[in-house]
């Protein structure tokens, strides 16, 4: 019989040590084990992995030697006893004796004996256990740091939320129905969901539920975004007639917004041909259409025409530090030194689009992060060095005060960490 906690193991040890990711690793092994076993496989790999590091401390306050080399799947084995211990609602019987089990399914007989009395003291002591942490927020000392000092009022807010999982959002195509209209079809199915507090065209769902069960998801009435990214179309100053880009579309939500607000000709670019090929499947079952190329947008001499745009969409490779909840792997496969050359490419981006924006045109910067260095100061730097580009106000509360641009900060029952800044081309 399938041991999910072993499994779980498996996977978090992939991420951990091998730096897979789990958007990767997890889709591949929920399709060999039962149904009824996928969503707790789910809640084990994401709430060990979104407390990993916490967890990687307990551990070592718990075994007198560290668990080295190709033993390690017994390290991750306690990693997802001890998550399952400390943070869900289990039988806690059934959480030890399983994970126990696990080492016996592994061929790890001498860690049976290990990985019992581990997880039976911490059942035992965690009163006195717990306190002794650093690390209760579980986040990367690098990245603890970084949001100190950008933060130091909203720091303990951000972790916080940062390991809630966040709400299931969705945008209603305005071109088929309102979201009033949706609203009442979610309740004569049985659905809880409220609007949105910002996007005119948004719907969170009190509780997740699978996308087939939500009425009109398969005819394209509805996509699975969240708040934030809804934003994006809805900030871009788009309408019918214009010339559109969408620069670094996949996998294609902002794309399909665009189209579903004005009838215009878009040109959706992206650097990962596999990722534009679920762009034309979101927009297929929304029925909308546009141009797509497989590029590195940066390289403008290799796909464009010369004709230039009246609106362009940069939502630029991040950080995804404003989206953890949602992809804790971040905190373990993203490293400081990421920050830096992700700047760097933001700001090749944000120079080399500019030139295919036309007089009078709008270009929206946009990010899933909340570290400055990717936002505020990526702005402040691109204005200094283009006199032409306008900084225009926008009619959005921001959650903290910055130079350029609005922030946005993961809040629960709501949005996830954003960042905005619309420029006009001067002339």
């Amino acid at each position: 019989m399938t041991n999910t906690r072993l499994i779980a193991a498996e996977i978090l040890l992939q991420v951990v040590d091998e730096g897979r990711s789990l958007n990767d690793e997890l889709p591949r092994r929920l399709k060999h084990i039962d149904p009824d076993q996928q969503a707790f496989l789910q809640q084990l790999v994401y709430g060990s992995t979104r407390y990993y590091f916490a967890l990687d401390e307990l551990i070592n306050l718990l075994v007198e030697k560290p668990i080295r080399g190709k033993e390690r799947l017994v390290h991750m084995l306690l990693a997802i006893g001890l998550y399952q211990l400390w943070h869900l609602d289990v039988a806690e019987h059934a959480a030890i004796n399983e994970t126990v089990e696990a080492t016996l399914t592994a061929k790890k007989q001498w860690a049976k004996n290990l990985v019992n009395a581990s997880l039976r003291r911490f059942q035992r002591e965690r009163e006195t256990i717990l306190p002794q942490l650093r690390r209760t927020e579980s986040f990367p000392g690098w990245l603890n740091k970084r949001l100190r000092q950008a933060y130091p009022e909203q720091f303990a807010d951000i972790c916080v939320q940062s390991n809630q999982p966040g709400p299931m959002t969705l945008r209603i195509n305005r071109r088929m129905m309102t979201r009033e209209a949706w609203l009442l079809l979610a309740i004569k199915e049985g659905l809880v969901a409220h609007s949105t507090n910002h996007s005119p065209v948004g719907a969170t769902l009190a509780s997740p539920a699978p996308v087939l069960a939500l009425p009109g998801f398969e005819d394209g009435a509805l996509s699975v975004q969240d708040e934030a990214a809804q934003m994006c179309a809805t900030l871009l100053p788009v309408t019918d007639g214009q010339r559109v880009l969408d620069a670094c579309s996949a996998p294609g939500g902002k794309t399909g917004h665009l189209l579903e607000k004005a009838d215009i000709e878009l040109v959706a670019i992206d650097i990962d041909e596999h990722r534009l090929g679920r762009v034309q499947e979101n927009l297929e079952r929304i029925g909308v259409s546009a141009e797509l190329i497989a590029e590195d947008a940066a390289e403008i001499e290799r796909w464009w025409d010369g004709v230039p745009f009246d609106a362009v969409l940069l939502d630029a490779p991040c950080s995804g530090t404003g989206v953890i909840r949602r992809h804790p792997d971040i905190k373990l496969l993203r490293k400081s030194a990421d920050i830096k050359a992700l700047s760097q490419v933001q700001s090749r981006l944000l120079d080399r689009l500019w030139g295919t924006v036309k007089p009078g045109g709008y270009l929206l910067y946009a990010t899933c992060s909340v570290l400055p260095d990717e936002n505020t100061d990526r702005i402040a730097a691109f204005l200094q060095a283009h006199p032409e580009a306008q900084e225009q106000p926008l009619a959005l509360q921001a959650d903290v005060d910055t130079e350029h641009g609005v922030q946005w900060l993961p809040q629960s029952d709501g949005h996830d960490g954003f960042y905005y800044a619309l420029l006009k081309k001067q002339g």
